[in-house]
């Protein structure tokens, strides 16, 4: 059986999940359908690519992703598929196949060009899901495609090196649910300049020298509990991702508030890493 995935910035007050879906079983009945989001932040497309990148690789290949995000076509938005790594992914030309694909090469992409396109306001219905059920049928890409290489880059949300390699400049790319800080530096990338040295993240008015590999690690089990971190506390780690994250411990984002709330990051905020 075959699985589609849906990630949009749709919510679910509307209709429009209803109907994409709805949309997809009237076409094909033995279908499988995973919703991977539906609150990605409209028209955001690093916070799309971020909870596909972490998503994708733990679905079977030959799975097909539709991506519902500022999928409206124009001559610089062009209605696309991307196989890469095995996987489908049904989109607008917008940027997100090139920040899937900063460590990875696409086998291969197409312009879609099916016949008698539905050029109405909702084409994730009209375009995306025809063109995901042909490939659950299997469909090739050319039946429905043209080739195409004009994959639209998006570097500005890249970590920066500066100052001869001491200082790594990111940014906050994603919030998740709870209130945690999620930015564009990688492990692989602080790896390589950190070269044995001590460091100093900075993000607003604090200051981090120790980074983690889990929540709990913050936590001293042999210091007396009145006196070790634990609950409440700011820590950075790699995160599942490998991507440096800012946490307060065991803190609820509706309540006494979460990094981004306490730290008061946003996203596209900066943080620094400075090699010492």
């Amino acid at each position: 059986m075959a699985i589609i995935t849906l990630t949009t910035d749709f919510g679910l007050k509307d209709f429009y999940v209803g109907a994409l879906k709805g949309s997809i079983y009237k076409e094909l009945d033995d279908i499988k359908i995973v919703d991977i989001s539906h609150h990605i932040e409209p028209f955001n497309i690093q916070q799309c690519s971020y909870v596909l990148e972490n998503s994708y690789k733990s679905f079977p290949k030959g799975t097909i992703h539709i991506i519902g995000i500022d999928s409206e076509s124009t001559i610089e938005n062009q209605h696309i598929v991307a196989l890469i790594d095995g996987h489908y992914f049904i989109t607008a030309n917008t940027g997100v196949i090139g920040l899937l694909t900063l460590d990875k090469k696409p086998t291969k992409i197409v312009k879609i060009a099916i016949p008698n396109p539905n050029k109405g306001p909702f084409p994730v219905k009209d375009v995306f899901v025809k063109v995901a059920c042909h490939i659950a049928r299997g469909g090739t890409l050319e039946v429905i495609g043209k080739p195409f290489e004009a994959l639209k880059e998006i570097k500005e949300f890249s970590a920066m090196v500066s100052d001869n390699g001491n200082k790594i400049i990111g940014n906050v790319i994603y919030i998740d649910n709870y209130g945690n800080v999620v930015s564009n530096i990688p492990k692989h990338l602080f790896d390589s300049y950190r070269n044995g040295r001590d460091f100093e993240l900075h993000a607003r008015n604090n200051i981090i020298k120790k980074i983690h590999n889990r929540y709990s690690d913050i936590i001293d089990f042999s210091i007396d509990k009145a006196s070790r971190k634990g609950p409440g506390d700011l820590l950075a780690l790699f995160n599942s991702s490998e991507y440096i994250e800012l946490a307060i411990y065991k803190s609820n984002l509706d309540t006494v508030g979460g990094a981004s709330t306490l730290l008061g990051l946003d996203y596209r905020d900066t943080i620094t890493i400075n090699f010492i």
